[in-house]
């Protein structure tokens, strides 16, 4: 029997194995892993229709995101890396960024206690707790945020939680360009100070 045939076998499993490695750590997006392309980009905010956390017989619709460039913030009290994400928040908050939040398949009573013991970022915080509206947004989990500019449309969406080093380099820049400020929101440091 011919030894190349032996072998055939192997070979073509080696191959298989670095093409599917290849394939499994190449991101569309090049290297940047929390930039997940989204069909929404360029688009206006899907139509809603949802209550406002605190108050229940409140609600909102797609004109909570138009007039100004913001945030949208999807988070989940069971969702750790939203609280270590939490903190961050605040100082955005703080330094002016205009924040919604969106309480993502949660318990409104465990999301209420949260804000108020870790801080409330948010300008306002719609409650999508069957997960519709953010189905409707192509939510993976949480956290996501999607930058919005001041006609309601989608412009960048990130993955995973906002912290100093992704502001910085890449939401902060798209912000102030959307928000045409004469004085723009500086970065901030890691330590928390400008």
């Amino acid at each position: 029997m011919n030894r190349n045939i032996l072998f055939a076998p192997l070979v073509l499993f080696i191959i298989l194995v670095a093409v599917f490695a290849t394939q499994l750590t190449k991101n569309a997006e090049g290297d940047d892993p929390t930039k997940l392309e989204s069909v929404l980009v360029g688009k206006s905010v899907p139509d809603f229709q949802l209550q406002d956390l605190f108050q229940e017989n409140k609600t909102y619709d797609q004109r909570l995101f138009e007039g100004k460039p913001l945030l949208l913030n999807v988070w989940a009290t069971w969702c750790p890396t939203c609280y270590a994400e939490h903190q961050f928040l605040n100082k955005l908050s703080s330094q002016g960024v205009n924040i919604i939040g969106l309480n993502y398949k949660d318990d409104r009573e465990k999301a209420k206690k949260w804000l108020r013991e870790l801080g409330d970022p948010y300008q306002v915080v719609l409650f999508d707790g069957s997960g519709m509206f953010g189905l409707d947004l192509g939510v993976y989990g949480a956290p996501e945020t999607f930058l919005i500019d001041a006609n309601g449309k989608i412009r960048y969406r990130h993955v995973g939680d906002v912290n100093s080093d992704n502001w910085n380099k890449t939401l902060l820049p798209l912000y102030n360009q959307l928000a045409g400020q004469n004085s723009p929101l500086k970065p901030i440091s890691v330590g928390g100070a400008q």
